[in-house]
């Protein structure tokens, strides 16, 4: 046994944060500990490492075990380099092979048994460090988090916030701790460094304990999870997926089990109160009295209900077509990518990719707050975008919540406006807050309670899910999957991408593509899996006369006019999205987009036909 605690209690600014939990980890056990924002998870990291103490029960730690915790806070000398601070975690295995060169250089110029013990004593312990290997491993877990083996002589304080905390985490994985406790370690990570750092964690030899919003991330690593819920900590085994699904069956049979109870108690209430004054039932009805009160009575189930409402709802339907990008630039300096698309109606486009090549910039540009590098796009007819920006730059200011609201949409009463923060989990005292002190989650509420109100019929959505916690992003997927309009949205969250998208933009330089389709697909693509197709049975005899080639030749070249023709006349097409007759009036503009999936269709069906007669 690593850690036990028995008995936990803690308080917080005057209230229970939890009471009489029991938590257990054994050596190499992968946790995972979940529940809503503010039940006491990180707290319980810090009580488990030492950092926090409980109010009453016990922890029991095992002495001779190393915790490594990763904590938000920086480094204690920011003034360091990056391969200062990592050298750290390496001083004895420096110490080691600074002693050995100087034993070394001893035995060279005279040999005695003492000196030839103490150097193999030092090369014991640099071997047992993997001394000789240290530096590369260093290197690849470095890179592995998006740095340059450059940035390894750059100062702590050269470093954004971001990146100092992935620099954190890197030094951590170095020391190889028997405990590792990660408090949200999926943070500022993009999805290619988290499917690496699963895979780094799946075969991590010793004991882990996350704490995550990321359901993926859960999923494929934890294999059990502790709940924080109404002040306990109930355990289960098994990944995410698993834990849902006894979360699930174990309120049913506790909700079968009340009812049934409860019936009995009814039943024998009545029976009690039939013949408890008859004098031939009396001893009979104290028998059933005598039963009630040992019977040992089960709890009504409860369930945590308290989440926001949300409901989008387009203030008018727009165009069948929503924006197109042909040969969209990005960037700012320096191009970050190229971008061609199309986004109709109802849709919903993911845009993933690794971090700082454009995904943020993209949705900016889109929106009108960076400027195009090069092509060129355009909103549909009546298309009327809402943004939200993973930032939050707008809530620094000394508003009150309420009047954040009311000054936008002063059309709304006080009522109206009190019930829709309410809806948000702003209640009663809540509404006046001042928008600067609001933590993480309470901002994303309060946007997307504008959001909301904005109706509009494209939602630009930046990072969303950014400071939600599981039921919380359970509330969005649930409102934007009822949502009839069309969605943009950029997410590292690969269980909000897999839910919500009906494509795919995947955003990675030079390497930029758009795939027509949800997850995944996407994910069979790009890891060259193919559909088993059932064909028929049927043999045919092979054909390959001298006429068939010729045939599929003179074939071809037919096909190839035709395809120049019809390509010609798509962009005669395409150039009418500009004529003021088809932009401003939407009937047009549709017959226009039906003409051009049309002229599209016949394109692909020559190109397909012309691939048979050339192959």
């Amino acid at each position: 046994m690593l850690v036990q605690v028995s008995g936990g209690t803690k308080d917080f600014a005057g209230e229970v944060l939890f009471e009489d939990i029991n938590f257990e980890i054994k050596e190499g056990r992968k946790i995972a500990i979940i529940g809503r924002n503010g039940c006491g998870k990180t707290t319980l990291l810090k009580i488990i490492s030492g950092l926090l103490a409980l109010d009453k029960g016990t922890v029991t730690r095992n002495s001779n075990m190393s915790i490594g915790y990763l904590s938000q806070t920086a480094f204690e000398d920011e003034s360091l380099t990056v391969q200062q601070e990592f050298n750290k975690t390496y001083s004895h295995i420096l110490e080691a092979r600074s002693r050995m060169e100087e034993l070394s250089a001893k035995l060279e110029k005279e040999y005695d048994e003492e000196t030839f013990e103490l150097y193999s004593h030092y090369q014991q312990i640099f071997e047992a460090g993997n001394g000789y290997n240290y530096n590369q491993e260093q290197i690849t877990l470095f890179t592995r988090f998006g740095f340059s083996t450059e940035d390894l002589e750059r100062p702590l304080n050269t470093f954004s916030g971001g990146q100092k905390t992935k620099i954190a985490f890197v030094k951590l994985l170095l020391q190889k701790p028997d405990l590792l406790l990660l408090d949200e370690p999926t943070n500022h990570l993009d999805v290619t460094t988290i499917e690496w750092l699963e895979g780094y964690l799946q075969k991590y030899p010793s004991a882990i304990i996350i704490v995550s919003h990321d359901r993926m991330f859960i999923d494929r690593i934890a294999s059990e999870i502790y709940e924080f819920e109404f002040g306990k900590l109930n355990h289960y085994t098994g990944n995410y997926t698993s834990y849902m699904q006894q979360k699930q069956q174990s309120f049913l049979l506790q909700q079968s089990a009340y009812r049934r109870q409860q019936e009995e108690i009814t039943r024998l209430s009545a029976l009690i109160e039939k013949f408890r004054y008859k004098k031939n039932k009396a001893a009979f009805a104290q028998s059933k009295i005598k039963y009630l009160e040992r019977m040992q009575i089960i709890e009504k189930p409860r369930e945590d209900g308290r989440n926001f409402k949300l409901h989008f709802e387009p203030r008018i339907k727009g165009g069948a077509t929503v924006l197109t990008a042909e040969g969209l630039t990005i960037g700012y300096d320096m191009p970050l990518c190229t971008v061609d698309f199309q986004i109709r109606n109802g849709r919903k486009l993911a845009v993933i990719g690794p971090n700082g090549l454009g995904k943020s910039t993209l949705l900016k540009t889109l929106m009108g707050q960076v400027e195009p590098l090069g092509g060129e796009y355009m909103y549909g007819h009546q298309i009327e975008p809402g943004y939200f920006d993973q930032t939050l730059a707008e809530f620094t200011t000394d508003n009150t919540v309420l009047e954040e609201i009311w000054n936008q949409y002063p059309e709304y009463d006080h009522t109206a406006i009190r019930k829709i923060l309410g809806q948000f989990m702003f209640t009663a005292d809540d509404v006046f807050k001042s928008c600067r002190v609001l933590s993480g989650g309470e901002k994303v509420r309060l946007s997307l309670a504008k959001l909301m109100l904005s109706g509009s019929n494209l939602l630009i959505l930046d990072e969303p899910t950014n400071h939600l916690d599981i039921m919380g992003k359970e509330a969005l997927e649930d409102a934007l999957l009822r949502y009839t309009g069309t969605l943009i949205f950029v997410s590292h969250d690969r269980y909000f991408v897999r839910k919500l998208a009906t494509a795919i933009l995947r955003i990675e330089g030079q390497d930029t593509r758009y795939y027509p389709y949800g997850y995944d697909e996407y994910q069979e693509k790009i890891s060259g899996k193919t559909v088993t197709v059932t064909v028929s049975e049927k043999k045919e005899e092979p054909v390959s006369s001298a006429k068939v080639q010729r045939d599929n030749a003179k074939r071809a070249v037919q096909l190839e006019k035709k395809i120049a023709k019809a390509e010609k006349e798509l962009e005669e097409l395409r150039e009418l999205r500009y004529d003021p007759e088809y932009y401003h009036d939407n009937s047009k503009m549709d017959e226009l987009e039906n003409m051009i999936d049309e002229k599209h269709n016949e394109i692909n069906r020559m190109m397909k036909e012309w691939e048979d007669c050339a192959s």
